[in-house]
């Protein structure tokens, strides 16, 4: 702590702000695995569609989350918390569970995490994050930024997707209708202005304090609006959690999904082509994404050397791709590094003691879970807006008059929230560079590694296609 100028305090202080910041994956996760029947009918966790499967899926993922959390801060060293990775669940419920069983999808994503693992050890993975020029890492990390404060913006309702943005002169608008709705918000733009004053006015653990005032604010508006979820209240409800004190604070957990992977029945299922492409699909949005967190992280917190690598780079790959295999082997979807750990960062962490404080409180929610319920995303959400900003405040590392480098960085950071991907941001960065660097004439300066990683991104992209041509 002392090396990297931080104090017990600042931990301690970073780790509870990351996990208030994250804690929404613990509610939201089941609702995006729970009700997605695969190809039998069958519901993850034995549930039989009507929700009764949440909570196992609930107490899996806070289970992988803090173990793997844990484990990043003890062998990493690093200010980087895990859970299941928003986007990758997403695709697992909707695409590749409909093709098989769950426990073939989700074998699949301990294999990609067992090959990713593979990559690490041998050293590739490390090698295609050295061969990535600086200024595209800056670039990744500036785009990173812009992409949490959208996540903070449409989590909290202030930006919301137009209905029917396929006829609409814009996909996205402020609030419903151009409007800004509802008390919830509300709630969102009061907390978002207290974290703001807080942090210029330099009071110490001002993301904290803005998490809790905004929470308990939440709990007095709910208790006299009776607003409810936006799944009942569309306009003018909560969007995940509603702030309301619980009837129990604490809970007895179920683990039905822990070890319902299988490997590799889903070759026999869809056949050896169709799990391949899917195997890689999964691994390349695992490999970026992951890339692109540390390397954002590690220059919010000042940790990067002067190649922008940080330390203990093969340990927090190690750990990453650990956790991928473990979230398939529990049965709640491949783990990854999140984030919003930069919330942490932000609120003064530094080592990997604040990982290790987020893992325990995310244990500790397995048996917590009515009282982490509590915070709604409104509440937590104005510290990703805050961080978004100081991120991007490293955009001035790039040399924007170099076309050769402005040009892929540009697009780096623009599509990361504009496609709310970061893989396809970075690998839209990476076509574009070894591309322009090809059409001037200087190819022979583009890492070999690259070459391969560009090649391998224009399958990504074109994995539909493919996938259509050869099943």
């Amino acid at each position: 702590m002392t090396e990297r100028g931080s104090t017990l305090e600042r931990e301690l202080r970073g780790g509870v702000v990351t996990f208030f910041t994250m804690a929404y994956i613990i509610v939201l996760n089941p609702l995006i695995l729970g009700f997605a029947p695969d190809q039998n009918g069958h519901f993850l966790g034995g549930g039989s569609g009507d929700g009764s499967n949440l909570p196992a899926i609930a107490a899996g993922t806070a289970l992988v989350a803090g173990v793997m959390t844990i484990l990043m801060g003890v062998v990493a060293n690093y200010p980087l918390a895990l859970a299941t990775g928003l986007g990758l669940n997403a695709f697992l419920a909707v695409s590749v569970a409909r093709q098989m069983s769950w426990s073939e999808a989700m074998g699949l994503i301990f294999l990609e995490g067992v090959i990713i693992l593979v990559l690490v050890l041998t050293g590739f993975r490390s090698a295609v994050f050295h061969a990535v020029p600086a200024q595209l890492k800056v670039a990744i990390s500036v785009g990173i930024g812009l992409f949490i404060a959208f996540i903070g913006f449409v989590d909290a309702g202030f930006v919301r997707r137009v209905p029917d943005a396929a006829h609409s002169t814009v996909p996205v608008q402020p609030g419903t209708g151009f409007y800004l709705q509802g008390w919830p918000v509300l709630v969102f733009v009061i907390g978002l202005a207290l974290v703001v004053t807080l942090w210029v006015k330099r009071v110490r653990a001002a993301i904290l304090l803005a998490i809790i005032a905004t929470t308990i604010l939440a709990i007095i508006v709910e208790s006299i609006g009776n607003f409810g979820s936006s799944a009942d209240n569309p306009v003018g409800g909560w969007g995940l959690n509603v702030p309301q004190w619980p009837d129990k604070i604490a809970d007895t957990p179920h683990f039905d999904t822990l070890g319902h992977f299988n490997p590799f029945g889903s070759f026999a299922s869809v056949g050896v082509v169709t799990a391949v492409l899917l195997i890689f699909t999964l691994m390349l949005a695992d490999f970026f994404d992951t890339m692109g967190t540390m390397t954002a992280i590690g220059a919010e917190a000042g940790l990067l050397d002067s190649e922008g690598i940080p330390p203990n780079t093969k340990r927090i790959l190690v750990v990453d791709s650990i956790a991928a295999a473990a979230g398939g082997a529990a049965g709640v979807s491949s783990n990854t590094s999140y984030i919003e750990s930069a919330s942490g960062v932000g609120e003064g962490a530094r080592t990997g003691l604040a990982s290790v404080v987020t893992g325990v409180l995310f244990l500790l929610s397995i048996f917590l879970a009515p009282l982490v319920s509590v915070i709604p995303s409104e509440a937590a959400v104005p510290a990703l807006v805050l961080v978004g900003f100081l991120m991007m405040q490293q955009v001035s590392g790039i040399s924007w008059t170099d076309t050769e480098i402005a040009i892929p960085a540009f697009l780096t950071i623009i599509l990361m929230p504009f496609t709310y991907s970061i893989s396809i941001g970075i690998g839209a960065g990476f076509l574009a560079y070894v591309l322009i660097k090809a059409v001037k004439g200087k190819a022979a300066q583009v890492h070999p590694l690259l070459w391969i990683v560009a090649a391998l991104f224009l399958v990504y992209f074109a994995i539909h296609p493919i996938t259509v041509l050869f099943t």
